[in-house]
Order: C-alpha cells, then sequence, then structure tokens
C-alpha cells in the first residue's frame, strides 16, 4: 500500500492554522498517514498572490466578520478546543518564530517547538513578535532557545523559508492553512473533511 503526500503549509500568525494544528493527530491516526509541515511566511505570501489578509479584507463587512467568528466559535466547540484565546497583540509579526521553525526542523526539536509557539500565541496570548517573550516561551518548553534564536538567522534558514513562501505560490497557495494531498490542493480548516477523504482516494 502505498500512501500520498500529505503537507500542511502553515504560518504561526494564522488561527485556522492553529485550528487545524490542534486536530490534525486526530486526521493522521484516522487515515494512517503522516502529515508534512511546511512553514511558510503568510505576509509574503499575501504580496506574491495579491491577497490580502481576513482582517484587512474584511474590514467594511460586519456581517462577514461577525460570520467568521461564528464559524470559529462552532469549529472549537466541535473539537473540543477549550484552551483557544484570542491573542491581544493580533495581527504579529511573524518573521522571527517563522524563521524559528525552519530552525528547529534543523536541529530536531521541530514538533516540540511548533507546539509551544502555537500554545503561547493562541492559548497563553503571547507577544510573539517580541524577541524576549520568544526566548522566555522556548525556555519554558525545555528547547536550546539560544541555538534556535542563533540558528534563525542563518542565510540558509533565511533563504529555506523564502523558498517555501515562493514554492507555495507556485503551486497556487494564496495563504494559510493550505494542504496539498499529492497534486490536490485545499485551503481552510473547513476543508479537513476533503482533505481526509483525498488522502483515502489516493491510498493505493
Amino acid at each position: 500500500m502505498t500512501t500520498p503526500t500529505v503537507q500542511f503549509l502553515f504560518d504561526f500568525g494564522s488561527p485556522n492554522a492553529y485550528f487545524c494544528h490542534k486536530v490534525l493527530p486526530a486526521l493522521q491516526a484516522r487515515a494512517g498517514v503522516k502529515v508534512d509541515y511546511v512553514p511558510i511566511l503568510l505576509g509574503g505570501l499575501f504580496k506574491l498572490s495579491n491577497n490580502r489578509s481576513p482582517v484587512e479584507s474584511t474590514a467594511d463587512i460586519p456581517n462577514k466578520r461577525a460570520y467568521d467568528m461564528l464559524e470559529i466559535q462552532r469549529f472549537v466547540k466541535q473539537h473540543g478546543l477549550n484552551q483557544y484565546s484570542f491573542n491581544p497583540f493580533f495581527p504579529i509579526n511573524t518573521l522571527a518564530i517563522m524563521r524559528g521553525a525552519v530552525a528547529a526542523q534543523r536541529l530536531g526539536c521541530f514538533e516540540t517547538y511548533v507546539d509551544a509557539v502555537y500554545a503561547a500565541l493562541w492559548e497563553q496570548g503571547k507577544n510573539m513578535g517580541d524577541p524576549a517573550v520568544i526566548q522566555a516561551v522556548l525556555q519554558a518548553a525545555g528547547l536550546d532557545a539560544q541555538a534556535l534564536l542563533e540558528k534563525s538567522v542563518d542565510p540558509e534558514v533565511k533563504a529555506q523559508l523564502l523558498t517555501n513562501t515562493q514554492q507555495a505560490h507556485d503551486r497556487g497557495a494564496f495563504g494559510s492553512p493550505t494542504f496539498f494531498v499529492g497534486p490536490e490542493m485545499f485551503f481552510g480548516k473547513d476543508r479537513l473533511t476533503a482533505v481526509e477523504q483525498e488522502i483515502r482516494r489516493q491510498v493505493r
């Protein structure tokens, strides 16, 4: 039996990507696949695709913003994500922590890093655009904060994040969360059922 490659293109700054992260373990267990996390820079992807964040694009559409909040409440309730809390510092510049994600991949501590940063942003209300806060969060998670911060400014790490973002755009992505199941693209937390169905369809 062969299973398709499944990729999750994420930026910590997207609350919807956080929601996907929280429910992916159950999806992976049901579908029998491992989802590969691909760090991208959402601001860069927006520029490449001529897209804007929902905060900007729906600023003058109060009914749309209210409905988006309703969908979040429904998702939280459906999946029991009671630790979720909207970050008071949103929107946050995620450049440092996304470079940190690439660094964590190279240093072999990616899963712990991702869990810690997501929790800090979307459960603990931390200002993860502040270098001192980032360092404290990583240390509290038992990570080598100094090594991660040093690695995150390595030219190869910076270049990898840019490459990931460019490749995401080249494949058709315009935001996060985006999933690829083989060549098939899906956008948004509300496409998770379709992602799981596509995985099962592609299993041979």
